[in-house]
């Protein structure tokens, strides 16, 4: 065996559950411990600033400095009790990640080089400036043009990891461009929030507010330390751009929801022991479907925050995995022939009457507006299923859709036949009669000791990107390494922009005459009509699904670069211009990142897969068939020509294999090399990104293949990466 496989395998058999210290206390009792939420600042800020601080959270009302002043007062106690000697402005780049730069709180207390002392100004808290340029801008900003700014977001809570306070910012360029994630999302939660509310007001007018809500359930694999250091294609890309399939891997279908491996189970505790001191609910963990897949999710949370959470925690179990001697992988599709992993995003939005707004009341009125958001929903969907395919796609995800329980690269929205049943009535009735819900039947099992289950008003469709399920929205599409921003963005951004629609419509109606339910009922019919082809409750992965879609006009492209073009569309600029949320400027240097981004994700793995290739995997290869070779020259010497043709008769065969896969590689990776140098000289960074996915990205499957081949044929001692029958099953 390999040496440097033999010594990981043999390594991570040897593992053991690491030892936690867990307090021993109930989460209550220390949820929140590490973030500046609404009870610390009760503490350390004044009932004056405590109350204005709340106003700006809950109402958007604008902080002014010296009030910023007060609360760095307070937040600058608070963290120095706890420990804290550093601040940094934590904020979203177009990486994907997060960012900090981490400052003391020392200065001078009066003249340079005299004492010092600990400062934390208004100031401070509510503005820095980062090196713009260092960033992903899209052109925005020039390297030599270098100045940025972060802003302080209230909102998001103030948070100490380990001796550092994290304060969640916002990150602008000098001339006001967002260069983060952050930013047009509270736009477009500012923009749904809006919209919404004057909408409610139709059935509501005591509706203030209207907030948008996330629950994300966080799909992720985990293998052992010593076995990921021996795949180089795990060190540099997160996904193994080889490896042959294990005969036994999900199948027998015996993962899901299983006994969690006691490794794992103590990695869990801890991450939900240190998720909880951060203020992050956790509440589900589970063995997913594939081998060494788990899953986390918290309960659900003000979308803002809920996105903050989900940064905090990725980075968290990065920390807490290596501690268990594991390396966590987010990658969408590490492991080939098995289940990818996503980050389902659950969408609603709710009032601050308690109200949500995609659950069925009691009454007409209540019934009556759960439908006028659901079908709003639908034809935002619809009319936007381009951009938000584009909002989730990546090259990672790009693996994962479409195959092995992900849902497909074509946006639907599964409604279940309850909800269906119900929009058809409306679509074929002529007046406004009552909009009625069935009480969610009961279901008898006829076992005497089980109690009754009561049935949801829709099934669960897990080939459908966008499902409704119940209250929300599961929009299923999004890809576990991604920031949830760009999604929340573009469906809430949607959203608005259609409920604006929604609402002139109606008022023009009534200013025309007609009744206000009648006015509603009327334009729902039609909406109901219109969005039609973007409903569909059946098989994402069928190819008669593929060949209905472009018939209803659902937009089908698979090429990545392609994809994104939905960004710069005319009737996506238009709305997201309309609403204030991302401008023309913004969304052509946001699609230039994607597009870099895409060409140097296949460029690293095109890089690495040749460099595997050439020099681990041929060389093996080889020196396998050379002592094939050697043995077929012995056996000429020691047996007589006829017994030695017929008993190296096998092993010419597989000598000649082993050539043909071998040559196989050797021209397939000479040919994406020469593809590539084309590629590259190609300036314009849609069309190389188009150049890469076209001519460079179907190299890597084809090298794959021989690849694989070989790794059957090879001897198992000889075999240089850890296989998959070792990497995916954890003891």
């Amino acid at each position: 065996m390999s040496t440097l496989r033999f010594k990981a395998v043999e390594e991570a058999s040897k593992r053991v559950p690491v030892e936690i210290s867990v307090p021993d206390k109930f989460p209550s009792e220390y949820f929140g411990k590490y973030v500046f939420n609404r009870t610390q600042m009760s503490k350390y800020l004044s009932k004056e600033t405590m109350n204005t601080v709340l106003r700006a959270i809950d109402q958007g009302v604008t902080l002014q400095r010296e009030i910023a002043d007060h609360v760095a007062a307070g937040m600058k106690m608070w963290a120095m009790e706890m420990g804290a000697t550093h601040y940094t402005h934590w904020f979203q780049p177009l990486t994907e990640g997060t960012a900090e730069k981490h400052d003391s709180f020392i200065d001078y207390l009066n003249a340079p080089g005299g004492d010092i002392i600990e400062r934390f100004s208004g100031k401070l808290l509510a503005q820095q400036e980062p090196d713009a340029s260092s960033f992903p801008s899209g052109g925005i900003r020039n390297t030599f043009e270098a100045r940025g700014y972060t802003a302080w977001d209230p909102s998001s809570p103030a948070f100490i990891i380990e001796d550092t306070l994290c304060i969640p910012t916002v990150f602008i360029s000098y001339t006001g461009e967002a260069l983060d994630y952050k930013t047009p999302l509270l736009k477009s939660l500012s923009a749904v929030d809006k919209a919404a509310v004057e909408v409610c007001k139709l059935f509501d007018p005591n509706v203030k507010k209207v907030y948008s809500y996330l629950g994300w359930e966080q799909e992720y694999f985990l293998v052992d330390q010593a076995l990921y250091a021996a795949r180089p294609d795990l060190n540099l890309t997160d996904r193994t751009l080889m490896g042959h399939e294990s005969a036994k891997n999900q199948q027998l279908e015996d993962h899901y929801f299983g006994s969690i491996p006691p490794r794992v189970a103590a990695f869990m505790r801890e991450v939900e022991f240190e998720a909880y001191k951060y203020g992050i609910p956790l509440k589900t963990r589970h063995n997913e479907v594939a081998p060494n897949q788990f899953e986390l999710a918290p309960i659900y949370g003000e979308t803002n925050l809920a996105v903050d959470q989900n940064l905090l925690i990725m980075s968290l179990m990065h920390k807490i995995a290596a501690k268990h001697h594991f390396k966590l992988l987010l990658h969408e599709k590490p492991f080939a022939g098995i289940n990818g992993s996503g980050k389902h995003n659950n969408w609603s939005l709710g009032t601050d009457t308690g109200v949500g707004l995609f659950t069925p009341g009691k009454s007409a009125n209540e019934n009556l507006r759960f439908v006028t958001f659901l079908v709003n929903t639908l034809m935002a969907v619809y009319k936007h299923n381009a951009l938000l395919k584009a909002s989730i796609m990546s090259a990672q995800n790009a693996h994962r859709l479409g195959a092995n329980e992900a849902p497909p690269a074509i946006i639907s929205v599964f409604l279940g036949s309850q909800i269906s049943a119900v929009l058809d009535k409306i679509e074929e009735s002529s007046d406004d009669n009552d909009i009625t819900m069935e009480d969610l039947r009961k279901m008898k099992l006829g076992i005497s000791h089980i109690p009754e289950v009561l049935i949801d008003n829709t099934d669960r469709n897990r080939t459908s990107p966008f499902a409704f399920t119940g209250n929300r929205f599961e929009f299923r599409a999004v890809g576990s390494s991604a920031n949830c921003s760009p999604a929340m963005n573009a469906l809430n951004a949607a959203v608005a922009s259609q409920l604006i629609e929604f609402k002139n419509e109606i008022d023009r109606k009534m200013k025309e005459g007609m009744k206000k339910e009648q006015a509603i009922f009327d334009t729902l019919r039609l909406y109901i009509k219109e969005s039609k082809p973007i409903r569909f409750d059946g098989n994402g992965y069928s190819e008669a699904w593929k060949e209905e879609a472009k018939r209803r006009g659902l937009d089908c492209e698979t090429s990545v670069p392609l994809i994104y073009d939905a960004y710069v569309s005319e009737q996506s600029i238009k709305m997201f211009e309309g609403i204030g949320v991302l401008n023309e400027r913004e969304l052509h240097a946001r699609n230039e990142v994607k597009w870099e981004t895409y060409t140097k994700k296949i460029q690293i793995e095109a890089r690495v897969l040749g460099d595997l290739s050439m020099n681990h995997i041929i060389p093996v290869a080889t020196q396998y068939q050379s002592l094939l070779l050697d043995n077929l020259y012995k056996m000429r010497m020691v047996f007589d020509k006829e017994k030695a043709d017929r008993l190296s008769r096998e092993d010419a065969a597989l000598i000649e294999e082993i050539a043909t896969h071998i040559s196989a590689i050797k021209t397939n990776v000479d040919d994406m090399v020469e593809a590539r140098k084309r590629a590259n000289k190609i300036e314009d960074a849609r069309s190389k990104a188009i150049a890469y996915h076209d001519t460079v990205e179907p190299f890597l499957s084809v090298i794959r293949y021989h690849i694989d081949k070989l790794e059957l044929i090879v001897d198992n001692q000889m075999w240089p990466l850890p296989k998959y029958r070792e990497l995916l099953f954890i003891s």
